[in-house]
């Protein structure tokens, strides 16, 4: 989400880090590029201000010019105003997600505008819930305006495996929100979770519903979920919400595309609300918590490391990766272990998302592009290991011209593929014999290249 702020705000503190010794001019030159920067990744024009006054306040002056690192310490004094700006800094209590401190069942209120993502998030959320804190979940559906959407919650609390509040025609949203509540009540559930309807527009008569809503339930959390690939329309939607309903907390969805950012970071300074959660994906596990601090780092080229620890942590299986671990300290890594290995980083999401999450890798911007990583890739080459026998997986140097037609063939790719897989293959083996002979430090500076198949190849699939 944040790509195109990030490489500007690179390039401008490349350009620091090659002066040395900074003068005031230097900073306010650089102050400059960062405000047409936030500008153009349409952060709000107040936010900017603030912003850059902020940081203006602490950089132009003794405590940069008499740094040992100056461009540093100007980079530092970024991070902490874009933390603050993201709701985090001195105020932060450091509690992320939704707040379940209150006694059950829990009602949490769902609101926002037709096609933000908000149905398919009140499913994500009841899947985070049953399954991080082991919460009694109901879905209940307030649409009563949208073709088909109590039928579209049903599917997904199916999915989610929590209950969905049954379906009768006819009903108005107070009164199914009132069901709802009694079924929580006589059932013990832990947590309701009401999807209110929503409207292309905000008007009048969907005010006055999720105000009616709201005054039955006095829901716990009220969450206003905004797509972040509508920029300034988001931060608009966020303060009319506000202003005359009142959220305890934001959801951003869709910061998986092609959102320039501006709306994430102007959403706490407009509206007072935090936001808390992230979705990134269609699929029902592709909601995590808010950080600011991780994500101001993201944006300066720094890296998330600490959310790409806790992914993998969520997402691979320790056991299989154990086992995997002493199969290459042994030098018998197979294609087998290979196509595991594969399914393994599938699971994390994204290749793009987890590079995001890597230090410094705004500046293989190019090399990556030019190695199409990305999860057909990771499907295709999944595809040709399942076309082999289980003989060739284990020993792939059986693979010889007529094998390669035939893998082909059954994984409707081409025998040019089959040799870079194989290629790829032979030097992941060999890099793993060499980093044996290494030790663990070895392993830790070869880490990156081991998890990600065809990164160094010039021409992957």
């Amino acid at each position: 989400m944040f790509e195109a702020l990030g490489n500007r705000l690179t390039g401008v503190f490349d350009k620091l880090r090659r002066r040395g010794a900074l003068s005031d001019s230097d900073v306010q030159e650089a102050l400059r590029e960062v405000r047409i920067a936030l500008l153009e990744a349409d952060v709000a024009l107040p936010v900017v201000r603030d912003l850059v006054n902020r940081v203006r306040d602490r950089a132009v002056g003794q405590e940069v010019i008499r740094s040992v690192s100056p461009a540093q310490q100007v980079i530092k004094i970024v991070n902490d105003a874009l933390v603050e700006a993201l709701g985090g800094g001195e105020g932060d209590d450091g509690k992320r997600g939704i707040d379940l401190n209150a006694p059950s069942p829990l009602p949490i209120l769902m609101v926002g505008l037709q096609g933000s993502g908000k149905t398919t998030t009140s499913g994500k959320i009841a899947l985070r819930l049953r399954t991080r804190e082991r919460k009694k979940v109901l879905l209940a559906s307030l649409d009563v305006h949208r073709p088909a959407a109590q039928l579209q919650l049903q599917q997904l609390a199916d999915r989610a495996e929590v209950t969905c509040l049954p379906i009768v025609a006819g009903q108005r949203p107070l009164e199914i929100a009132a069901r709802a509540m009694d079924l929580a009540r006589r059932e013990l559930f832990d947590v309701v979770i009401l999807d209110t309807a929503g409207r292309l527009s905000i008007d009048a008569e969907l005010m006055a519903e999720v105000a009616a809503v709201k005054a039955f339930a006095k829901p716990h959390e009220t969450l206003l979920v905004v797509d972040a690939m509508t920029g300034q329309d988001a931060v608009q939607t966020a303060r009319a919400f506000n202003e005359q309903v009142g959220v305890t907390g934001i959801v951003m969805t869709r910061v998986d595309g092609d959102a320039r950012g501006g709306a994430a970071l102007s959403m706490r300074a407009i509206t007072g609300a935090p936001i808390k959660l992230l979705g990134a994906g269609e699929k029902l596990d592709a909601l995590e918590d808010f950080h600011p601090d991780r994500i101001a780092n993201r944006i300066l080229g720094m890296g998330d490391i600490v959310s790409l620890v806790e992914r993998a942590a969520e997402t691979i299986d320790q056991a299989e990766a154990e086992k995997l671990a002493k199969k290459m300290q042994k030098g018998s890594f197979d294609l087998e272990d290979y196509a595991q290995q594969i399914k393994q980083i599938g699971k994390m999401g994204s290749l793009s998302g987890i590079l995001g999450m890597l230090p410094g890798i705004g500046k293989m911007k190019a090399q990556i592009e030019n190695a199409n990583l990305d999860q057909s890739m990771l499907k295709r080459q999944a595809a040709i290991i399942s076309s082999m026998t289980v003989k060739e997986r284990r020993k792939p140097e059986l693979i010889k011209a007529s094998r390669k037609k035939r893998i082909a063939a059954g994984s409707g790719t081409t025998v040019q593929e089959i040799n870079r897989l194989l290629k790829q293959f032979d030097d992941m083996s060999d890099m793993m014999k060499r980093m044996n002979k290494m030790g663990q430090k070895g392993l830790m500076r070869g880490g990156l290249a081991s998890l990600m198949p065809g990164l160094g190849n010039k021409r992957p699939f």
